[in-house]
């Protein structure tokens, strides 16, 4: 449980505030429990007594707690109270926001200040994009160790999946955000431009449609919930000539549906083979299927033939978009967008026969 070490607020306040600082008295706020009509408090507000160059001044410290709506992890929270920081003293007869910060593992307050963008330092890995290898199947040149590669994608997912969470309400979040994040579905076809001739607002509308009944049918399975990468596509990936790989950019949070990862890599290997065929066909047709049947025989997970169309539709939006990938020929962005309405209309994913889904 979260425990701020108090004794140390005088030292955080002096490295936010002008002045000389005396930290005079810290007490609680009254209590959740006496919030009228209120029933539901995000934190335990603290209030703050100090002088600042012998001035009394006051001031309420308070944290958020975690909870269901969106707010599990950490980092959710942080955005929240950073927006308030950043926007409360901008509205009137808003508070004054007085300082921003973060308490450590230690529970010591540490302060932040000007904030204008986050940025991330990660390793450099030795590598090649994965895409590169696509680029050279695409012409002609399938190698061995692409097969194998595939292999290996399958064993690694089939194993980092392996890992369970039983948080219903996390597996609900995640559906949620599928269907109806700014990332990803609803997100992307709002990126789409409109009016947007090959595919109009009345198609978006069925899908949309569609996608609001899959939403539902997805909440009996939230004990699939594991752990995900939640971006597993080919720019995201370092291949190596010993046969080694390494991911970037996990995304979306360490919990999900398996089924996203699996969707993510075979839907490319779709969209590669449309560039020679109108079919999943080829060398393409055999990544897909390694993958596919090494990662069912790993993992014996059938039940993801149920669950994954809206994950194909989330990343089929993705590789159809005139934004994302503007040197499309129409028949494969045409081919895209069948496959992606097609596939919501089985219960289970008949992946053996994929090709069925590209009809007109």
């Amino acid at each position: 449980m979260l425990e701020m070490k108090l004794e140390n607020l005088e030292t955080y306040l002096s490295s936010i505030l002008p002045g000389r600082i005396e930290l005079t008295g810290i007490g609680e706020i009254g209590s959740l429990d006496e919030q009228g009509m209120k029933d539901f408090g995000y934190g335990k507000p603290m209030l703050v007594n100090f002088k600042q160059d012998g001035k009394p001044v006051q001031a309420v410290i308070s944290v958020m707690k975690g909870d269901k709506y969106g707010h599990q992890f950490y980092w959710d929270r942080a955005a929240i109270l950073m927006f308030q920081y950043e926007t409360g003293a901008l509205m009137k007869k808003h508070v004054k926001p007085m300082g921003l910060g973060y308490i450590d593992a230690s529970g010591h307050l540490l302060p932040l200040r000007d904030i204008q963008e986050f940025f991330i330092l990660n390793e450099k890995i030795q590598g090649q994009d994965y895409f590169l290898d696509l680029e050279r199947i695409k012409s002609g040149n399938l190698k061995n160790s692409d097969v194998n590669t595939a292999e290996s994608f399958a064993l690694w997912l089939a194993d980092l999946h392996s890992s369970k969470s039983d948080d219903k309400d996390l597996y609900d979040r995640r559906i949620r955000q599928l269907v109806g994040d700014s990332e990803c579905i609803f997100g992307l076809v709002d990126a789409y431009p409109h009016p947007y001739e090959h595919f109009p607002q009345n198609r978006f509308i069925r899908l949309e449609k569609k996608l609001i009944e899959w939403r539902w049918k997805l909440k009996k399975y939230s004990h699939r919930l594991s752990d995900v990468h939640g971006d597993f596509h080919p720019w995201n990936i370092l291949v190596r000539e010993d046969g080694d790989f390494s991911v970037l950019d996990r995304s979306r949070g360490q919990w999900g549906e398996p089924a996203d990862d699996v969707a993510t890599m075979t839907c490319n290997y779709l969209l590669y083979s449309l560039y020679s065929q109108p079919r999943l066909s080829g060398s393409f047709e055999k990544l897909y299927f390694t993958l596919w049947e090494t990662y069912l025989d790993q993992t014996k997970d059938h039940e993801m033939l149920e669950v994954i169309a809206p994950f194909y539709v989330f990343r089929g939006l993705v590789i159809a978009s005139p934004e994302w990938y503007p040197g499309h020929p129409l028949e494969i962005r045409q081919a895209l967008f069948r496959f992606l309405e097609n596939i919501l209309e089985d219960e289970t994913f008949d992946y053996q026969n994929i090709n069925k889904y590209l009809a007109g």
